[in-house]
């Protein structure tokens, strides 16, 4: 008897598999194809969130993992076309974790990608990208700077928030090991 195969299911699988299942080794945690920032742990969105050179590999595996580029060690044997989509999208994704992180620690109210998965992030980047970019994470009202981030406007809310990432990893570090 013949079996029909779903063949959106399988590229889904697929994708999900290869995206994925080097972060599952490497941070010894599930994910899938419904997989949000949300559903990371402290521990491993602190260390997606820290910036440096260092972090890029995790975000590598991913993202050429889900776009079926090769491995991570591979990426500066890619052409410099590739290299930069994968660059934008590293850059991308490490700016919603460091949002994410906000979040949790209630710096944030919302930031524009919190209700995507990770995987449709890096799949349809571009036109997220654009979408996330139409928006600006708000500040917290809670937050006690929350009054001079209200005064400002546009793009110097943006730079407001991007101005309090060093202080949130200090603050998110005693989360993310477990000393809260």
């Amino acid at each position: 008897m013949t079996k029909i195969v779903d063949l959106q299911a399988y590229r889904s699988k697929t994708v999900e598999e290869r995206g994925f299942s080097r972060w599952r080794k490497r941070f010894e945690e599930q994910y899938g194809r419904k997989t949000t920032l949300s559903d990371l742990s402290d521990s491993t969105l602190y260390l997606l969130a820290l910036p440096g050179e260092k972090n890029a590999i995790p975000f590598y595996e991913l993202i050429m993992g889900v776009l079926g580029i090769g491995e991570p060690l591979k990426f500066y044997y890619l052409d410099r076309e590739a290299q930069m989509k994968v660059m934008d999208i590293h850059l991308y994704l490490a700016d919603q974790m460091r949002f994410e992180m906000m979040r949790r620690l209630g710096w944030l109210s919302s930031y524009p990608c919190q209700r995507y998965r990770l995987l449709e992030m890096v799949l349809d980047f571009e036109n997220m990208n654009v979408q996330c970019r139409s928006e600006l994470p708000v500040l917290s009202e809670s937050h006690p700077d929350f009054q001079s981030y209200e005064a400002a406007n546009g793009m110097d809310r943006e730079v407001f928030v991007r101005r309090l990432i060093p202080k949130a990893l200090m603050a998110f570090k005693e989360i993310a090991e477990g000393n809260p």
